[in-house]
């Protein structure tokens, strides 16, 4: 085990090997999964509670702290934490491209990536707090796609837990892509109009940067094509504070005079190349395949009955988190998903991620943050599931975009309702 400390934390680092796919333990195909537990370096020999954090995504690596600050350092206050790397991501057996090429077929592939779903994150942390905590209880604090993992840990293994906290990640206990894409367009555009209200001057200059990209064959700087509709997608940030403030800088240089800038060429590069998470483009419709059905490429077929998300309307409305069939053939870092996703966007059925008599007899305490305008979680779904899980408190807040936690007051005002209902450890 590497210990180590860095200024205000001390952090010890955990990789245990678990199954590739735990519906058959004693398989041959096994992975690595990577924790780094962070606590203050003044109690580290103390016997302090632990608090799990589930990460966003799909996809998403756990945060690399540089100091105890937000969330991190009102937690660190009265917990261990534990910062997972999900499996599939930072030093977690990371799966990228050059992986994806080994697999002979796309169906294998597929089978691969089925491996990284919320039902097998669950059961490695619990493979981590049984064989490297002792088996003690924690609470976990789940953000986005790590409050969708709190309810498959309800479901799956609610005796491990003392307390959750989830922010803008009560997923849908009855998953359904097609549903969720129906919810989620009507907030982008939303999200698009009150962009172009605060700064009505970029309609032009966005409808300039699409009409170049329609004209002309524009190369990023890896090569690829920059189309209409990858440009589109760059809304993804909307959602996020100040997304609209960075768009806004990154259309304010796309022009070098007549043509578009390097500065403009080499940021949507950055932003739009997946080459760091491949697995959320990969698995984005995937979390919500539950059972029966499939998801069937369910932010294409929505968007192709919405026109004014068409590459020629204007003004120019730009996407969300939807990923769609192109996306794979025309990304570099993406291609070599693409016969798996075929496959997966087909997959007639999937393991179940919610057990809902379980979660309706919840009695660990919950508390959400549920963000009334979030643009990539539904606030009338999660308030569905809040009412139908035991337990749970939701507080309804219009404050925050989906990124709130990094405030600390998220935190703490979870942690104080926990409180309130005697679970959980009060915040610092």
């Amino acid at each position: 085990m590497t210990s180590y400390t860095i200024p205000g934390m001390h952090v010890r680092e955990h990789i245990v090997s678990v199954p590739l796919d735990w519906s058959t333990p004693d398989g041959p195909d096994r992975i690595n999964v990577f924790a780094r537990e962070v606590v203050d370096p003044m109690r580290k020999d103390e016997d302090l509670p632990c608090l799990l954090y589930l990460q966003g995504g799909p996809g998403g690596r756990a945060p690399r702290p540089v100091e105890p600050s937000g969330w991190i350092g009102t937690a660190l206050k009265t917990y261990r934490v534990i910062l997972l790397d999900q499996r599939g991501t930072g030093r977690s057996t990371p799966i990228s491209a050059r992986w994806m090429e080994s697999f002979e077929s796309a169906e294998a592939g597929a089978d691969y990536l089925a491996c990284f779903r919320a039902d097998s994150i669950i059961a490695d942390a619990e493979h981590l707090r049984t064989t490297v905590f002792g088996g003690v209880k924690w609470s976990t604090l789940g953000q986005s796609y790590g409050g969708f993992l709190t309810l498959t840990y309800l479901s799956k293994a609610p005796e491990a837990l003392t307390a959750c906290y989830v922010t803008g990640g009560l997923a849908s206990i009855d998953p359904d892509a097609a549903e969720v894409y129906r919810r989620t367009y009507p907030r982008v555009e939303a999200k698009n109009r009150e962009f172009y209200r605060r700064y009505p001057h970029n309609v032009d200059r966005v409808a300039a940067i699409a009409d170049r990209l329609a004209a002309d064959d524009v190369r990023l700087p890896d090569g690829d094509r920059l189309t209409v509709r990858r440009f589109q997608s760059l809304g993804i940030a909307f959602g996020m504070k100040p997304g609209y403030e960075r768009m806004h800088w990154l259309i304010d240089e796309a022009f070098d005079g007549d043509a578009l800038s390097d500065t403009f060429l080499s940021q949507v590069m950055g932003e739009s190349s997946y080459r760091a998470e491949p697995l959320f483009a990969a698995l984005q419709e995937s979390i919500y395949g539950s059972g029966e059905g499939a998801t069937a490429w369910a932010a294409e077929a929505e968007r192709a009955l919405r026109p004014e998300f068409a590459e020629d309307a204007r003004p120019l409305l730009f996407t969300g988190e939807m990923m769609y069939p192109w996306m794979f053939e025309e990304i570099r870092g993406l291609r070599p998903f693409r016969a798996a996703v075929e496959v997966l966007a087909a997959r007639p059925r999937w393991s179940e991620l919610y057990d809902l008599e379980r979660l309706a007899a919840n009695d660990v305490p919950v508390a959400a943050a549920v963000y009334y305008d979030d643009m990539y979680v539904d606030s009338g779904l999660q308030l569905d599931t809040a009412r139908r899980v035991g337990n749970v408190q939701a507080w309804v807040t219009n404050e925050y975009e989906h990124d709130g936690l990094s405030t600390e007051r998220v935190f703490n005002r979870l942690a104080e309702l926990v409180h309130s209902v005697g679970g959980g450890v009060r915040a610092g």
